[in-house]
């Protein structure tokens, strides 16, 4: 009797401990699963999409802001082109290839074309040509549609003359200082008279005398610096 009363006890208190041992693990188990669910959790991107949008924020430019552009810089538009001596001109008149012909002005400042013959087109801008030459093709076309396409600008030029590294003609892009002028010459000579230094331009068939202070110009003073136009001479004493 004391041994079946000695094994029910032991049996007993293994059956405690069993239930002991899985209400642990039962405890244990959930924490578990919840910091590896926790970590498995990608991070929240609300931060990063924040700093993201603020740095956006930051870099866009502002709604009124504009573009710096130096007050001094000359303003070159298509309006400013006349037409000059050797320039080449591509005449294209829409649906008629027999009247559509690349010229050159002649130095009397005239180009030739089938129909129309000699016209003087030195001074005019391109949209003038082409008006003149819509009125002149009226009465032998039905609406002519004319084109002017410049192809060679051979007439803008500049002269520079006497105490400098390198005289001659240069090209006149549009914009160009007689500073500049002198730079691309590679500069005066050693005995120059920089306080002398004037521009011969030709104003209403006159020519005019401009004198240049060389010095002023080279302290900053944009006045000062002339702006070229073309057939100026510059004269370095």
């Amino acid at each position: 009797m004391t041994l079946i009363n000695g094994v029910a006890l032991r049996s007993c208190k293994s059956g405690q401990r069993i239930k002991l041992l899985l209400i642990a693990i039962l405890g244990v188990a959930p924490a578990v699963f919840a910091q590896r669910a926790v970590a498995q959790t990608p991070p929240s991107t609300d931060g990063s999409a924040k700093a993201a949008a603020e740095s956006k924020a930051k870099t866009k430019a502002p709604a009124g802001a504009k573009s710096i552009v130096p007050e001094n810089s000359p303003a070159v538009t298509s309006d400013a082109y006349r037409i000059g001596l050797a320039d080449q001109l591509m005449i294209s008149v829409w649906k008629e290839p027999e009247l559509s012909m690349t010229v050159v002005v002649r130095p009397d400042g005239v180009i030739t074309l089938p129909l129309i013959n000699d016209l003087h087109v030195v001074g005019l801008r391109p949209v003038e040509l082409q008006q003149i030459l819509v009125e002149k093709l009226k009465p032998f076309l039905t609406e002519p549609q004319v084109t002017v396409i410049v192809q060679g600008i051979r007439s803008r030029k500049v002269f520079l003359v006497g105490n400098v590294s390198k005289q001659g003609s240069y090209p006149l892009d549009g914009g160009e200082t007689v500073l500049q002028l002198l730079a691309a010459s590679g500069g005066m000579g050693l005995y120059a008279k920089p306080d002398s230094i004037y521009i011969l331009r030709t104003e209403n068939n006159k020519q005019v005398r401009i004198p240049f202070q060389y010095k002023k110009a080279l302290k900053g003073r944009v006045k000062e610096d002339i702006l070229l136009q073309p057939g100026d001479v510059i004269v370095v004493p």
